[in-house]
């Protein structure tokens, strides 16, 4: 099962934030001993380092980075996402591009809390709890 894990995943265990780590670091764990493929964008990470600029210092970034690149796979960001994102015109720019890039590496879900962004698609946006009940 090939996964595109949305930021707001991966801050959820970077930052530790309650309620949802519990959840979030099960899907980091999935991907970790493979039991799913995880993707992430390129743009997710430039985007974690802007919410979590205050925070972070070179040498965190560059620790956060590893740590990614062991349990993830890195999907750049094309044209091809660009001009999708740019013709769907849909209300959030970066959640189009998620979609164009889960769509190109071949995601079967993607995995978020804010599915209601993803309305519109083609690859289904499902909660870290809704996956890992589908698991069981």
């Amino acid at each position: 099962m090939r996964l595109l894990i949305d930021a707001n995943i991966l801050l959820d265990v970077l930052e530790n934030r309650q309620p949802h780590v519990e959840v979030s670091s099960l899907i980091w764990k999935l991907c970790e001993v493979g039991r799913a493929e995880g993707y992430i964008s390129a743009l997710t990470f430039a985007n974690l380092v802007y919410v979590m600029r205050k925070e972070l210092g070179a040498d965190k970034i560059e620790e956060i980075w590893n740590k990614l690149r062991l349990i993830f796979f890195v999907a750049d960001l094309t044209e091809k996402d660009m001009d999708f994102a740019t013709n769907a015109k849909w209300d959030d720019f970066e959640d189009a591009i998620q979609s164009a890039t889960a769509s190109r590496v071949g995601a079967d879900y993607i995995i978020t809390r804010n599915q209601k962004d993803f309305a519109h698609s083609k690859v289904p946006a499902i909660t870290p709890t809704d996956l890992l009940q589908r698991l069981t």
